[in-house]
């Protein structure tokens, strides 16, 4: 299951920062930060190719950002019924989501240059909560939930440690996310079976949004679920706001 840190300020000119960890199945064809989506014009994000969707959707010209996350649907509802997580992002970078979405539960981070919100939808009721400032984490349950051992173990150390000021805001969670590996019942970065799948931490984001702009990072973890010192190393390079096209990257099965 994927997490996501966020760090929300106090004052309206500062950016808000959102460390983003996705998980999923290697096997699983994905690609890194593109325009993948034609019919949206200057929509980026980190595309499921199996579904056509996002995980990460971002408008840099409208400082927007979504980043999706799984949630237990407590509906009855029927999958003929339904229609992918993966629009989700796209739309909400966009013209918005409905209050009823026609998908299995998520939690959905919304960022925009004034601040952020949660959007938790359950396929029974849902609910747009504004983050109050300071940093919290998002999992598969509530904001900050303790209930959730990561967030319970490491919420605190991600207070702690704060965002640095420069271009290199991202390394004191960086170091939080190495040190959590030691404790793989809590770990940031996942190894969990689900639903009959092995989820894997595949990819890390780091974005910023604020009313100066937009910055957007990524890296690859060289073996899903486990840290390497290759990640400070690229996200220290700057992915493009372009549309340059990418090569699809789908990770060879073991």
């Amino acid at each position: 299951m994927c997490t996501v840190v966020i760090d929300v300020p106090a004052s309206p000119g500062e950016p808000v920062r959102v460390l983003a960890v996705r998980d999923e199945d290697r096997d699983r064809p994905w690609r890194g930060i593109g325009a993948w989506w034609p019919e949206r014009d200057g929509v980026l994000g980190v595309r499921d190719d199996r579904a056509g969707g996002a995980w990460l959707a971002l408008d840099p010209a409208a400082h927007r950002l979504a980043v999706l996350l799984n949630r237990q649907d407590l509906s009855d509802r029927p999958d003929d019924g339904l229609v992918s997580r993966g629009g989700v992002p796209l739309d909400a970078v966009g013209a918005g989501i409905p209050d009823r979405p026609s998908t299995r539960g998520f939690n959905l981070v919304e960022v925009d240059a004034a601040g952020a919100h949660l959007v938790e939808w359950d396929g029974v009721v849902s609910r747009r909560t504004a983050l109050a400032p300071g940093t919290h984490m998002v999992a598969h349950h509530a904001v900050d939930d303790p209930g959730t051992p990561r967030i319970a173990r490491w919420l605190e150390a991600f207070r702690a440690a704060g965002p640095a000021a420069g271009s290199d805001w991202w390394m004191p969670w960086l170091g939080v996310i190495e040190k959590a590996t030691r404790e793989p019942e809590s770990s940031i970065l996942r190894r969990d079976a689900h639903d009959g799948l092995v989820l894997e931490s595949l990819l890390v984001c780091a974005v910023s949004i604020g009313p100066d702009g937009v910055d957007v990072r990524e890296a690859t973890l060289a073996e899903p679920g486990r840290w390497d010192d290759g990640l400070v190393a690229a996200l220290r390079e700057r992915t493009p706001l372009t549309g340059a096209d990418r090569t699809a990257r789908v990770e060879a099965p073991q």
